[in-house]
Parts: structure tokens; sequence; C-alpha cells
């Protein structure tokens, strides 16, 4: 028997829509915005602040500076400048510095923004709002994570709203460097480490992006699963994206993970709902086929556009599902990668709040 979906329907808003929303909404005078963005590189960075800072009469802003190991000058440029142009536009906002290694190479990243943002004061705040546009999933996936559980427990009423600024372009344009270790992101474990699932049917679902074949490598292995099943993008912007990744990935699915044609996964890569519910129907699926004989366990790696795993990180909410993932040791960006966005493709989801029926039911923890 199929479970009803969280988010399923789920309120969100698309292109033009997201501005018509951000200057209905939050001109209210009644709204106090708690806004967390990320302030590096990413020409992405500036993109929801200024429009919430045109509406908005009171915007608290936390704008986190992503640190990793001898950044290119290049990139410590732009993420100056990005941060120097938010200061300017936002009034008094708190730059917060996130060590993503340890000392010892350990990835501290999660835990770390998790610790900062636990200590922030929700009183009299009504939205808070996770721009995960310019943030990396080892950082986005925990802060949004936290959220969701605070209001869940019914400490803080307020509403949370996820914005990104869809570029499937450039997301590829900025190539992740990955580092040797992989792991799970923090607090998306699941129970994947639990002893009463170590006779599990394990099945990955990673989602395939250009040029990540030694971190997909890392993480099959890391893994260890029994089946896989690639994520593909289609529909997409570029009609033939999906053909290529399997092109390219071919010889990963026809020999490594042994993948079926009828295995391969496609979503649409404009609707991060679309993967929601799938992962979610094949999770319902599974549990029905594997419940005598150890139990099913979903397991995801997100490493393709943004917008695709906000997806993977809903799915992964909902059933407590374990995110498997190579944290970024740097990046290498294409020469076409623009200094600010001309002319975003914005999309708005909202996760929790005045919109749902209340009581929300418990997340699995």
């Amino acid at each position: 028997m199929y479970q009803e979906h969280r988010w399923d329907p789920c309120v969100a808003h698309r292109g033009d829509e997201v501005d018509g929303f951000i200057s209905d909404y939050f001109t209210q005078t009644d709204r106090r915005v708690l806004l967390v963005t990320g302030a590096g590189f990413d020409p992405r960075s500036r993109t929801v602040a200024i429009r919430l800072n045109e509406a908005a009469t009171s915007v608290q802003a936390l704008l986190i500076r992503e640190n990793r190991p001898n950044p290119p000058q290049d990139q410590s440029d732009r993420a100056g400048a990005n941060t120097e142009a938010l200061l300017a536009t936002l009034v008094g906002p708190q730059v917060v510095p996130v060590k993503v290694f340890g000392p010892d190479g350990a990835v501290v990243g999660g835990r770390n923004i998790v610790n900062f943002v636990s200590q922030q004061d929700l009183e009299g705040v009504t939205d808070v709002i996770v721009d995960i546009s310019a943030l990396s999933a080892g950082i986005s996936f925990p802060i949004v994570r936290y959220f969701v559980e605070r209001i869940g427990r019914g400490n803080v009423a307020v509403n949370l709203h996820v914005f990104v600024v869809h570029d499937p372009h450039l997301d590829a344009d900025i190539r992740s460097i990955a580092s040797d270790a992989p792991g799970y992101v923090h607090g998306f474990k699941g129970r994947s480490t639990l002893s009463d699932t170590a006779d599990a049917a394990k099945l990955w679902l990673p989602q395939l992006a250009k040029g990540r074949h030694a971190a997909l490598g890392r993480l099959y292995d890391f893994v260890e699963p029994h089946d896989t099943c690639p994520i593909l993008p289609f529909p997409a912007s570029d009609p033939r994206l999906g053909d290529a990744l399997a092109e390219e990935y071919l010889t990963e699915i026809e020999g490594t993970w042994s993948v079926d044609a009828r295995n391969i996964v496609y979503a649409d890569e404009e609707d991060p709902l679309d993967l929601y519910r799938t992962i979610l129907r094949l999770d319902d699926l599974r549990k029905q086929v594997f419940a005598e004989t150890g139990g099913s366990m979903l397991i995801l790696s997100p490493l393709g556009s943004k917008l695709m795993a906000l997806g993977a990180l809903m799915a992964a909410l909902e059933r407590n599902l374990p995110v498997a993932y190579l944290e970024s040791i740097g990046y290498e960006l294409e020469a076409t990668v623009p200094e600010e966005m001309d002319q975003p493709n914005l999309i708005h989801l909202w996760l929790e709040g005045d919109v749902y029926p209340q009581p929300r039911p418990a997340l699995p923890t």
C-alpha cells in the first residue's frame, strides 16, 4: 500500500512566478525574514538576496563562506566581490566562514554549519529562506534538514522556503574536484549503519553528471550496492543531454554497474518534484518486494544539477534515506562562467509552514 507524500502537492513557483510571489508575499509588513545564503564565487550568490532586499521590510541574513584549502586566486576574488556586494545590499548581514575540512582532512562542514544555525534566535522570525544556489550539497542539505526538524518539533512557528537559481549549464561549467574520502552527508546516514539493515537489498541512485567518473567510482565502491539505477535528466534543456551522459558512462552502465536499460531513472531536469516522487515510488515498490528478505534500502548520490539535487533532498528527508557523497576539495571554472547572472531562472519551494495542514506528520529519524 502506497504512503501519502509529504510534499505532494507542494507549493512551488518557477520563473516569473517567483518574482510575483516575492513581491506579493514578502512585501507584507508583518514578514520577518531570516535568509541563509552562500557568499562564494558562484555567480548566483547575489540573485535571491537582491530581490528579497527590494521587497521585504525586515531581512536578517547569514552569508555563508565555504572555506576550502588553497582556493585559486580568481575564485577568491569572485567570492570577495560577491560578499562585498551582499554587504552593501543587505542591512547588517553576518558573514559566516565555514571550514569544510578539518586539520586532519575530515569533512566537518555540515556539522560546523548546523552548530552555527542552531544558535540562531528565531524569536519573531516568520520566514526562513535557504538559498541553495551558491551552496554545496554538503552544506545546504544539513541546513535544510535542521530547519525542517526544528519546525517539526513545534519549537518555532515559521515558514521554510528553499530558493535556487536553476542553470544546468552553469552547474556543468563549475567542475568539482572531489576528495578521496566518500561518506554520508552530515545528518543523512539514514539507517545505513544500523544492524537491522545489514541484510537489506541496497539500491544506489546516482545522479549522473558530466566528468564525474572518478567520484562515482569511489562512491560505488563505498556503497557496495546490490543494484544501481542511474538518474538521467529527461526532459532537459538540452534534449540530447540524457543520451550524451548515457554514452559517457556506457562502460559503467554496461560493465561495472551492470545496469539493465529498463532500470535507468529519468527525471525532469526542470522539476525537482518529479525526481522526488520517482524516488518515493521506487521506495514503496521495493519495500513490498523485499519485506520478507531483509528489507530494502535506497541510497542517493546527488552529483548533478542543484535543482535535481533538491528533489533528492526532499525524498531523503521524507524517508530518512542515506545520501552518499564526495565533498569537493576545490573547483575548476570554465572560462564561460560569468561573474553575475543576467537572466536567472528562479525556483521556489515552500517546504513547511502556514500553507500546509497543521500539525505536520513527524519525519522519520
